[in-house]
């Protein structure tokens, strides 16, 4: 591995897409060394980074993330936007495998030229959302990627953690699949800058239609997420690629609404305190449990909660106050 960051900021900032890849590597890398390096590279391609348009996309099991995606990001390259797809692939809960066929099921935009695919494995994270995938984000607008779209692994309460890290959240629907409102949760809803049913073509028109005007009804009780923008409900064939362009439209409308308003730098700004505390709890909790006493201490305690001879309380407040004995 090569240990000296110009190394790989030099070849991002060339849009070298094997470096792009590198780096990406590293910034998903558990071993400490890899982070330090990683986020040495992070902090010297951050002046280099901001102008994307971040995009989240999720959607419930058959929406056809992945044709929709392809449509939509070929589209894009299209109108002359160099588009990264950063996809995150559930992990195995057993193993903690993943299944990475992103790029098999995006075949045409694979090998666009003006396109970058990245499957990256969930590792159980909130949201389906893999543990760097904002780092991943800031090194693709690095490497002169306009567009970024981050899609999750499905709908479902805590995939509202995508919202964290985006401009523009979207969630991708079916209509005819049953009872529409009961396929998502309300706290989707309550973030969801756009909702789009897919799959409005031949038989399905109607129904599509049906759909969209329960989702804006839907909507319309909803208090929403941003005073500058009210969420739009609307139709599209990925498949026939098919009111893909007015989607388009649609995005760059809020983005121009959030700008004007200010609300873009201000909702940016926040993302990076959310992040900063995220990490600072993440690692806080990574020492805690790697620290000897309590390492020592923590199997007995365990095993007392299992015989219901200590209550987790009691256990808690025991472990914890082996590190205030350390700080007196």
């Amino acid at each position: 591995m090569q240990k000296d960051p110009d190394y790989y900021i030099r070849g991002v900032l060339d849009a070298n897409r094997l470096m792009l890849s590198r780096t990406i590597t590293l910034i998903e890398s558990a071993l400490p060394a890899h982070q330090e390096l990683a986020g040495r590279i992070i902090e010297q391609l951050l002046p280099h980074t901001g102008n994307a348009v971040r995009l989240g996309i999720t959607g419930v099991p058959g929406a056809g993330k992945s044709t929709f995606i392809e449509s939509f990001g070929t589209l894009l390259t299209e109108l002359g936007h160099r588009v990264a797809v950063l996809a995150i692939d559930p992990s195995s809960s057993r193993s903690g495998g993943s299944v990475l066929g992103d790029k098999t099921r995006m075949l045409e935009l694979s090998v666009n030229d003006s396109a970058f695919i990245r499957p990256s494995p969930s590792g159980g994270t909130l949201g389906g959302v893999a543990r760097k995938t904002r780092e991943s984000m800031l090194a693709c607008e690095a490497a002169g990627f306009d567009v970024i779209i981050v899609e999750t692994v499905g709908v479902g309460q805590s995939e509202t953690a995508v919202a964290s890290m985006v401009d523009f959240f979207l969630v991708l629907m079916i209509a005819g699949a049953g009872d529409e409102l009961q396929g998502i949760k309300k706290g989707i809803l309550e973030v969801a800058d756009s909702i789009v049913i897919n799959k409005a073509d031949g038989d399905n028109l109607v129904r599509a239609e049906r759909a969209r005007r329960e989702y804006e009804t839907a909507l319309h009780i909803l208090t929403p997420a941003s005073s500058n923008w009210s969420p739009r409900v609307m139709t599209c064939s990925a498949l026939h690629k098919t009111g893909l362009g007015e989607i388009w439209e649609l995005v760059n409308d809020h983005r121009t609404a959030l700008t004007t308003s200010g609300e873009l730098q201000a909702r940016r700004r926040k993302q990076a305190l959310d992040w900063m505390y995220f990490l600072l709890e993440e690692g806080l909790k990574n020492w805690f449990y790697h620290h000897p006493d309590i390492e020592t201490t923590l199997p007995a305690l365990t095993a007392a909660i299992e015989r219901q001879t200590l209550s987790p309380t009691a256990a808690a407040g025991q472990l914890l106050s082996i590190l205030k004995k350390q700080e007196g």
